[in-house]
Parts: C-alpha cells; sequence; structure tokens
C-alpha cells in the first residue's frame, strides 16, 4: 500500500510551480494527467495572491520562481508555512488543490528488471516514485521450498 504524501508547505510549493520547474510540458504531460496540471496553476495563482506584496524578498523569490529558480521555492515555502499556520481555511482550500495535482500523478507501471545469472551474479533495477521503497535479497524463492 503506498503512504500517503504529507502535504507540507515545501511540498505544496514545489507542486503550484512544477509546471514552470519542468524542462518542458510534454515531459509534465507524462507525469500528470491535464486536470493536474490545470489544478497546479490554479495552486500557483493562489499562493501568488496570497503572498504577494508581503515583503520586497518573498515578491522577489516569486518572481524567480516563475523564471524556474528552484532556491526561490525555500523562501516560498518558509512563508507559506506561516500563511498556512495563520489561516486554516486557505491552508485547507490549498490543501485540496495539491491533493488533487497528487491524485492526478500518472503512475508508472512499467516492468521492472531482473536479471541473474550464475550464482553470485545479480543485475536488478527497480524504480521507486517518490516515497517508495526498494528491496533487494540475496535469495529469491518463487513457487519452490527454501533449500539452503
Amino acid at each position: 500500500m503506498v503512504e500517503p504524501l504529507t502535504l507540507t508547505a515545501s511540498v505544496i510549493a514545489n507542486l503550484a510551480f512544477q509546471k514552470i520547474l519542468e524542462s518542458g510540458a510534454g515531459e509534465l504531460g507524462k507525469k500528470f494527467t491535464t486536470e493536474a496540471i490545470a489544478a497546479m496553476d490554479s495552486l500557483r495563482k493562489k499562493l501568488w495572491e496570497r503572498l504577494q506584496g508581503k515583503s520586497e524578498k518573498l515578491d522577489q523569490a516569486l518572481t524567480q520562481a516563475e523564471q524556474g529558480d528552484k532556491k526561490a521555492l525555500e523562501i516560498i515555502a518558509k512563508n507559506l508555512d506561516v500563511e498556512m499556520d495563520n489561516d486554516e481555511t486557505f491552508a485547507t482550500e490549498i490543501k485540496t488543490l495539491a491533493q488533487q495535482i497528487q491524485a492526478g500523478k500518472i503512475q508508472d507501471n512499467s516492468n521492472m528488471t531482473l536479471n541473474s545469472t550464475g550464482d553470485n551474479n545479480r543485475n536488478i533495477q527497480a524504480k521507486a516514485e517518490q516515497g517508495g521503497k526498494q528491496y533487494i535479497a540475496e535469495k529469491m524463492y518463487f513457487g519452490v521450498q527454501e533449500t539452503d
């Protein structure tokens, strides 16, 4: 079972600016549904409306994030965290949008590759989504009893 992503201010800020931070719209379209991409725009707009004008440094960070600067998200996240603490209604509103974006994330269900030959040779290629776990075992038994 996949654990739900904790919606911190940092995660929300990253989701809001994900569309800009991705290298191309085509890549984003491979990771998120059309609805999720539209929700990113709504979330980013809400953050702009809420945070713009709070300080010169924050305004500069918002502008830099719009230009693809990932470091600016740290400043945005810190200020967003304060706003979320001060206004539960706002926090609920943006968390709902963030959940919609997360729900629209397209899962990569392609196969993992396991190449195992000989006694001690292993070649395992595995993928794990954000927050996922990978397990690599010395021995694996499929439909037989362990004999070692």
